[in-house]
């Protein structure tokens, strides 16, 4: 049996490595009864893979049962994966049998099985380990045979540090792990699954096919596609259905693509986030310098108060003095009464060294030229993520690591108008 039969029968497009890896490890494991945990993100087609593995599976004449974990309430998943029985809960007017009991001899889809809520986790391991369950108020202990294969778009590792996963249910879990790799990963796939898909809606449409040009063939290969195949699929159909050329270039695929930058790969999703697209990393750098510049600005406040309120000896104060100075935590070395080795209030160094008003003068037109270019970056980084988000406060002050009462002052005292 190929590749290429099982694609066809299941009509998936592409030939990419990763693809072909995936597909391969499926139908090797068909065969047998290994738990599978297929992982990738949302729209890379997961609900695929537990299909092939059930049709090239010994079970295959029995029940297959696909659950959506995240779509069923948490006080009723228990109830409709292992049943329940008669007035077990208010609203339980007759007994009811379960996902589990309804399957046996066959397979369970656990699709998003990271929302399921901790209590349901152990009695889902309990069933892996031992294949045995309990209907939700009965007493019985009840058998099953059922193949499980799970499937989830979550970082499970973050989610078992967080407590949200149990680990011992992961490593139940994962006998053999499947992973789907996203569209931007499958770059020779995306103009495939694009024509494929046109093709499709002009015979549903009765209308003629749609044909990119070169330019938008390679702009839709550039995009990175957060919402994979999905994303795709709709924006295939809407071209396919509103516009009148059926020769589309590079500037109608725009339209489709708001976030579309033609040129450079955009921006890949990492944990769920977007790296932005419109500050770069020397404004986030800025940003980290700014402020690091107010802590230290602290620190040293902080460390003229004690070294003149507190109780320390001479000797500490000269050690940590010492230690200061070569650390260039101050500016320099008329910070200090070279008499007394002692910080020196800015009022009083002025009255007592009248000779050093050029090194004075330095110090604040450097600062104050610092501050100037600081500013400017800031007021910068917030006109840019105020671009980027439309002019909502809420996404920019996520964007920025600020609130938005900070960012809100801010606009105010820099007077930026959106």
């Amino acid at each position: 049996m190929s590749l290429q039969t099982v694609k066809n029968r299941f009509g998936i497009i592409g030939n990419s490595e990763v693809l072909n890896r995936a597909l391969d490890v499926a139908v090797q494991v068909a065969p047998t009864d290994i738990t599978v945990l297929i992982t990738g993100e949302s729209g890379t087609g997961k609900e695929n893979m537990p299909k092939i593995i059930h049709h090239y599976s010994s079970r295959k004449h029995h029940e297959y049962i696909a659950v959506n974990c995240g779509a069923i309430p948490e006080g009723t998943i228990d109830s409709e994966l292992f049943g329940h029985e008669k007035g077990a809960f208010t609203g339980a007017t007759d007994s009811r049998k379960g996902y589990f009991e309804v399957a046996d001899g066959g397979t369970i889809f656990l699709d998003e099985v990271a929302e399921l809520p901790l209590p349901t986790q152990v009695r889902l391991l309990r069933v892996l380990e031992t294949g045995e369950y309990m209907k939700v108020g009965a007493s019985k202990v009840k058998k099953t045979d059922v193949r499980i294969i799970a499937a989830t778009n979550e970082n499970v590792q973050k989610a078992i540090q967080s407590g949200k996963f149990r680990e011992d249910l992961f490593y139940r879990l994962s006998t053999v792990p499947i992973y789907l790799a996203p569209l931007r990963e499958r770059k020779n796939d995306i103009h495939l699954l694009f024509r494929k898909f046109s093709a499709d809606f002009a015979e549903k449409y009765r209308m003629p096919g749609i044909r990119l040009q070169s330019e938008a063939v390679n702009s839709l290969e550039k995009y990175s596609w957060p919402g994979n195949i999905r994303q795709l699929k709709n924006v295939a159909e809407q071209i396919s259905v509103i516009e009148k050329s059926r020769d589309v270039s590079d500037l109608i695929l725009s339209k489709y693509l708001p976030d579309i930058d033609s040129n450079r790969n955009l921006p890949m999703v990492i944990d769920g986030k977007k790296e932005n697209e419109q500050i770069s990393e020397r404004d986030i750098l800025y940003k980290v310098l700014f402020e690091m510049k107010q802590d230290v600005t602290e620190m040293k406040r902080v460390i003229v108060d004690l070294l003149n309120n507190n109780n320390l000896s001479n000797n500490e104060k000269n050690e940590l003095i010492t230690k200061l100075k070569s650390s260039n935590t101050f500016d320099n070395e008329s910070n200090f009464d070279s008499s007394s080795n002692h910080p020196v209030p800015f009022e009083e160094k002025t009255a007592r060294q009248p000779d050093s008003s050029y090194n004075i003068s330095f110090q604040e037109s450097v600062e104050i030229e610092e501050s100037l270019s600081l500013e400017e970056r800031e007021k910068e980084l917030i006109k840019k993520a105020l671009q980027k988000h439309n002019g909502k406060r809420k996404n920019a002050a996520k964007e920025l690591g600020i609130s938005e009462r900070t960012l809100y002052r801010k606009i105010k005292e820099f007077e930026i108008l959106k």
